[in-house]
């Protein structure tokens, strides 16, 4: 565990690679992430955790798939949400934006159960 605070403009900066997150710290066992989006991702589902976001900067699109149909959530910077486990979804950014992600150490960035993974996207 680090002793020293972290920045995340910092952490961002040291990478350009899309949809492929870097885990800035741990908090028990969990993942605290961050990552450069454009575009879209790919439909997935997490069956065993909920999945959070922050937007630190830009606007992310959550496009979800449950029970009750299609929608789409619209989180502008310092948005957060929550897609609950087993809800299918698609983050996408068409203007780009950075997020940080809290999940279980280890978690898939595609999930348990995903469409076909493009070049693009770091699983």
């Amino acid at each position: 565990m680090r002793d020293e605070p972290i920045d995340l403009a910092t952490a961002l900066a040291g990478f350009d690679q899309l949809w492929s997150p870097r885990i800035v710290t741990t908090v028990n066992d969990y993942d605290v992430r961050v990552a450069k989006v454009a575009g879209e991702h790919v439909w997935h589902v997490h069956e065993h955790t909920d999945e959070f976001f922050l937007v630190l900067d830009g606007e992310l699109r959550i496009a979800l798939r449950d029970g009750t149909g299609e929608r789409e959530v619209v989180l502008p910077r310092g948005g957060v949400f929550v897609v609950p486990r087993g809800v299918e979804h698609r983050p996408s950014a068409p203007q780009g934006a950075s997020i940080l992600m809290f999940e279980p150490s280890g978690t898939s960035s595609v999930g348990d159960r995903h469409e076909a993974v493009p070049e693009h996207v770091d699983a």
